[in-house]
Order: structure tokens, then sequence, then C-alpha cells
């Protein structure tokens, strides 16, 4: 099935009646878990390659259920990912092709007011919806978690912050419960993992099925990991370099946190009624020491080490455990994924397309003809301009430095990204450039700075 680019609302309606016919309905709706790591690299997992780390709790969830070894990031940084994880479109179509951040000088995203976010949609069927940890989608009013369709948030409202323990952000504290300034005491990742365990404890017997997302800021800078955790991996591995060693700990500490959100879900007797998500909002930051496997570059990249990604699915019955899946998805297109297995319709058009019928064992086209990437970003480096890459097939053609040439590459003869064939393939290079130059048209219809009303005019 191919669609042109010039229809891209019939494209995604299209891609939304690809729908599975076993799906629950609303009354037998799972509970839906879905966890997001921060900057986790493509190869820092033990189930994913990775040699010098310890992560049984995710290696177990990946082996229960479904992992894909094609899936991507839509963005090479935070925020543009989680609008589209949590809008099923495009970054820019939402406002938000940056890191939206702190300083407006500094700011390169506002979430549309037109956005629909997925709890908004998921409480028409009766979910309960949670944020707790990262939400990296505003600062400010109306563009808050529990303003845009979650009941209750736990955590911050931050890009990063600057201490795992005192979770402040130059020097401002964003952590929240619902819309109350908090202080909570302890590390970050002990707190978020703690808080959602909790919740689901709180949901045993309750009829309302739930939607917890579960943001965290690890492994994300700082590098900062419990003392106990580096020493354990220093003890393991005395000659490992520090700078890895502190990484390792800081994911190891994470996954023992993750273990015990699963395990919440069976001491609560809801482990075999939840669809479980694990992922990262994009590839690992190298000069900290991540592993992104074989894979060029990583985050802020949009070479295949800062957007390809870890991701996983398990839901008892109905995914098949210890499966592993070649189909090619992207983080937008869990949105509609879990409207169609809670039984939601999506009123509106969206980029993203179901991956249910993949996951519950059945064969499925591939979901779209053109797969884009981008990212806006300031300093001298990128001056306010944009990265970005467009993959048509095995072919990518990318622009990874706004100041730079187009490349483009062969991913299946060459998947290190090593061989630039734009100047001995012109037609394919000419094709792609050319898509690229539509979409960038179509983004510039959404603008993406807070809107200016009048009374902030006359300053």
């Amino acid at each position: 099935m191919t669609f042109s680019r010039s229809r891209p609302a019939l494209f995604a309606l299209a891609c939304l009646l690809v729908l599975s016919t076993e799906v629950a309905s609303a009354a037998e709706a799972p509970n839906i878990l879905l966890c997001v790591a921060d900057d986790l690299g493509y190869g820092d997992l033990g189930c994913c390659g990775a040699e010098d780390l310890r992560t049984p709790h995710l290696d177990t969830l990946f082996s229960q259920g479904m992992q894909f070894t094609e899936f991507y990031a839509n963005c090479p940084v935070c925020s543009p990912t989680r609008a589209a994880v949590l809008t099923g479109r495009y970054q820019d179509m939402v406002g938000v092709p940056g890191v939206i951040r702190t300083h407006a000088d500094n700011n390169w995203g506002y979430l549309t007011h037109e956005a629909v976010l997925l709890p908004q949609l998921l409480r028409q069927a009766r979910y309960d919806t949670r944020i707790i940890g990262k939400w990296h989608l505003g600062l400010e009013s109306p563009n808050t978690p529990t303003e845009r369709g979650f009941h209750h948030f736990q955590g911050f409202l931050g890009d990063m912050m600057d201490d795992y323990y005192t979770h402040l952000r130059h020097d401002i504290n964003y952590m929240r419960f619902d819309t109350e300034e908090v202080h909570p005491e302890g590390h970050a990742t002990d707190l978020f993992s703690t808080w959602a365990a909790e919740y689901i404890q709180g949901r045993k017997d309750q009829e309302q099925p739930f939607f917890l997302y579960l943001a965290y800021n690890a492994p994300h800078t700082p590098i900062q990991p419990p003392a106990d955790w580096l020493e354990k991996v220093r003890q393991r591995a005395p000659d490992m370099p520090l700078r890895r060693a502190k990484l390792v700990a800081l994911i190891e500490h994470m996954d023992a946190g993750f273990g015990q959100v699963l395990a919440a879900l069976d001491d609560a007797g809801l482990a075999d009624n939840t669809l479980v998500l694990f992922t990262s909002d994009n590839g690992g930051q190298l000069d900290v020491g991540a592993n992104n496997g074989p894979l060029r570059d990583g985050k802020q990249s949009v070479y295949e080490g800062g957007i390809k990604v870890p991701f996983a699915a398990r839901l008892p019955g109905q995914i098949q455990p210890g499966t592993t899946s070649t189909f090619r998805a992207m983080s937008m297109d869990l949105f509609p994924t879990l409207l169609e297995l809670a039984g939601v319709d999506c009123p509106h058009a969206i980029d993203g397309c179901s991956i249910w019928p993949t996951l519950s064992g059945h064969e499925q086209q591939e979901l779209r003809e053109f797969w884009f990437f981008r990212r806006r970003e300031g300093g001298l480096r990128y001056g306010g301009k944009t990265i970005e890459a467009v993959r048509w097939g095995d072919w990518k053609l990318l622009q990874n430095d706004p100041f730079g040439p187009q490349e483009l590459y062969n991913l299946h003869d060459d998947p290190l990204e090593q061989h630039d064939l734009s100047k001995q393939n012109r037609q394919v290079f000419q094709k792609l450039a050319a898509v690229q130059r539509a979409e960038i048209q179509r983004y510039g219809s959404v603008p993406w700075q807070k809107p200016v009303v009048a009374s902030e005019s006359a300053k």
C-alpha cells in the first residue's frame, strides 16, 4: 500500500483503518504502562547487546514480549519525541521542533493549543491517566500535564535536572504534585519508581483501567548514580573507565527501579491485564560514555545512533513472548496503537500508524512510504536552524549540520552510514530532497513559539 505525501490526511486515515479485529472492547481494555527513558542508547541494555552492564528487569521484560530492532525516535532530542509520543504527530505539526527550555532566548518549541494528547482521548474510555517523571512539554499554564489531559502529575516540568537530589534546574524548582510545587527528598529515579509502584498498588481491585506514563530522566546528564550503585560497578569491573562506570551505574539503578514497578504490577494482580511498553526518547549521549551499538553517532544527531532506540511491548495472552520483530516503527506510532487497544477512535488526522497488528502476531504492510526526522536548535552550531533526515526504503537522505551538505546513504548496503552516495546517485538524491522540501513546507503552517498577546506586544 503506497500513499502520496501530497495527501497526508488520507494517508494517516488509511493507517488508522488497518486495525486488528482482536482488540478488546473498551469495557475490557487493558491497563497501559508506557515507560520512556531519557537518552538511553540503542546498545545500552543487556538485551540489546551490552556486555558490561546488568539490566535483569528490562531484559526479562523484553524476553516476555516482543522486541523491535528497527524502532526509531521521532527526534534525536527530548521534547520533540515526547510531543510525538503523546500526539501521534510529527513534532513540527504540534509546534515542538526542538527542545522546550526555561529561557525564551534558548527555547525552540511551544505545544500548540490545537494538539490533542493521548490522555485526553483515553479519558473517553474511562481511563485514569497519570504522568510520573519528566514532562518537558511546557513550564507554565496552559501547557502543564493536568491541563493537557492527565488526571494527575507527579514529577518535574522542565528539560532536565542540574542535580538528581536537589531536583533544581537553573535554581528553579519544577517539581510538582498536580499543580502544587513540592520538595521531595531523594534521588529522582528512586522517587519516580516509588511513586509509580505506589500508584499501581492503589489500582488493585479498581474497575477503571489506568494509563501510567512513566518518564524517567535517567540516564540523562548529569551522570549521577547513587554512590552505592557506582561502587557495585567499580567492584565488579575495576578496569572500566570511570565515565562509563558512572553511566552503567545510573542505568542499572534505573533498571532496578523499573523492576520495582513491574513487581508492583505482579503484587497487585494486574500484570496479566497490563500492556507494558518501554523505549527511549533518543539515542545515547556519546561524550558521557553511552553505547549505541555499532550505529554511527548518538544523541543530537540524525545519523542512526541518534534516532534508533530500544523498544519492547508485553501483554500476556496477546503478545507472543520471546519474539523479535524487524518491523519498522517510530515514537508517534505508539499513539494510535494505544488508542486501538483501548477501543478509542481518533477523531482527527494524525501521522502515526498503529503497530498493534504486528504486536499481536499478524502481517502488516510498511507504515509509510517516507519517514521524516527533524530537530531545531540554537547556539553557534545550529543558529536556530534545523537538521533533518528522510528515509525511503533503504535510502536515507540527511543533513546533520545545518551549514553542511546533504548526504545520501543506502542503509541496506551501508548500515553504518560510511559511504555518501549523493554524487553517485543523483536521481534518488533529487527525489528525496524534493520530498524533504515539501514536508518542511507542511511544517511551516504551525508556529513553534508562544503566541504573543496584545498586552505582551505592547511592552
